[in-house]
């Protein structure tokens, strides 16, 4: 992806603790993540009872959080991404959210609406948010009470080395999806699926809140498409984006930790569903494909 020397988004809030560096106009950006075993990444990665307010870490349910912070600081001295130092890979996640704010602006502008861009977190161990507490374990999630993104870059690092994606289209796909949830939420398919969740089904919750995720998948996609029109996706991009959707899908996440597929469990979708509905946004282009209630 070429993003060095572009505009840098100053919607950022670094509450790391110590400086953003490199430039970013306001704050810094973060993901982190204990993959381990592998086990139960997906909803590390899209924490989804963090973004529906109950404050609660995935990772701890799964027996996975460490809450330490000594992956963080591992990545904060040698660079979380691939061949990039710390500073760099600031500058690279301001760039993406930058991205995303022309792509949706634009979008939204079209339609006759405004778009508020979210503000986007960097944290390490611990932060709070509207949603309730998280530590870093719990992966980037998306906040709709706060209208806020909260990540940790040293998650870049497990994506490429306990998650088998590597690439910093990879990395991109991962913000994209998180503001993807913003425009589910300023679009009303958040406020929608939190007030069916509350009088459905254990099963169906399941089923409802893998459409969510399906979406913000498709709606990263034409993120991705958006970005290819400006000139800015290279040779490989793509595979890289959709590699990390295989990767993280419900069944190849549920085979590495537990040796068996439970479809009825899915939260986020399968691998095969989540690459598909990224290709829906990517090479349509259009809002309008992204409706995954219809399958």
């Amino acid at each position: 992806m070429q993003w060095r020397g572009r505009r840098e988004s100053s919607n950022i809030e670094d509450q790391r603790g110590g400086g953003f560096g490199g430039g970013m106009g306001g704050g810094g950006l973060r993901i982190p993540v204990r993959a381990g075993g592998g086990g139960g990444i997906g909803l590390i990665i899209l924490a989804l009872v963090l973004w529906l307010g109950f404050g609660i870490n995935p990772l701890q349910l799964l027996g996975m959080a460490d809450g330490g912070s000594g992956s963080y600081q591992t990545a904060q001295r040698q660079g979380p991404g691939v061949g990039q130092t710390a500073d760099e890979t600031d500058n690279f996640v301001a760039t993406v959210l930058a991205d995303t704010e022309d792509v949706w602006t634009k979008r939204f502008s079209d339609a006759g609406e405004t778009y508020t861009a979210p503000r986007l977190v960097l944290f390490s161990d611990r932060v709070g948010s509207a949603c309730g507490t998280a530590s870093s374990a719990s992966g980037p999630f998306y906040c709709p009470n706060d209208q806020k993104v909260y990540l940790d870059v040293a998650f870049f690092r497990q994506l490429r080395d306990q998650l088998n994606s590597p690439g910093d289209f990879a990395q991109a796909y991962v913000i994209a999806h998180e503001v993807g949830h913003h425009v589910q939420n300023l679009t009303g398919v958040l406020p929608r699926f939190n007030e069916a969740r509350a009088s459905a089904s254990e099963s169906e919750a399941n089923a409802m809140s893998v459409r969510v995720e399906l979406q913000a998948d498709c709606y990263a996609g034409i993120w991705a498409h958006d970005t290819q029109t400006a000139g800015y996706i290279e040779a490989g991009d793509i595979d890289e984006a959709l590699n990390a959707a295989e990767q993280i899908g419900d069944d190849r996440l549920q085979e590495r930790s537990q040796g068996q597929v439970v479809p009825d469990s899915f939260t986020h979708g399968s691998s095969a569903e989540r690459q598909r509905w990224f290709r829906q946004g990517f090479e349509s282009g259009d809002m309008a494909a992204c409706d995954t209630s219809r399958g």
